[in-house]
């Protein structure tokens, strides 16, 4: 239950106004609320981390194992694959659990093929131009070359 609470709290946390850093500019940052449909296609960082969504929901991964978030995973250099969904309220319990039935949120659940690897990922900015942070700590960020935005030539956004 633990790891659920944790996953509430940091739901409802990026549901407000957060202060990161992004990409060299100091900004006040708010959580971008975005549909299925523009999550689809590829999404990629300065640090060259990129992430290719599926509308399927599935996801391939390239150098994944670079950004911080990986490092609680078992085998980080083997994050290639998996499957996402939003976080959405489970009415059973309350808390908030990877729905493939969401289709908008501000919040993913990246949930790797291998090994027993969750990782969240945060969209922050407006819905027009979000960018993506897989963090375990919405609050700490990602660091400046580990955001990923969406490449405008792939896609439906």
């Amino acid at each position: 239950m633990g790891r659920q609470l944790w996953r509430s709290i940091a739901f409802i946390a990026v549901a407000g106004a957060l202060t990161v850093s992004c990409a060299g500019w100091g900004a006040v940052i708010h959580a971008a609320e975005i549909s299925a449909n523009q999550v689809a296609g590829r999404w990629a960082s300065e640090g060259g981390t990129s992430l290719t969504f599926s509308e399927d929901h599935t996801f391939t991964a390239e150098h994944f194992d670079e950004l911080p978030a990986a490092s609680d995973c078992e085998e980080p250099s083997a994050l290639s694959s998996g499957r996402w969904a939003f976080y959405a309220p489970d009415e059973a319990d309350q808390f908030t659990v990877p729905a493939e039935s969401a289709t908008r949120g501000t919040v993913l659940a990246l949930i790797f093929s291998t090994g027993d690897c969750e990782v969240s990922a945060y969209l922050f900015g407006d819905e027009d131009d979000p960018v993506l942070c897989p963090t375990w700590d919405a609050d700490v960020g990602c660091p400046s070359d580990g955001y990923l935005q969406r490449d405008q030539t792939t896609g439906s956004g």
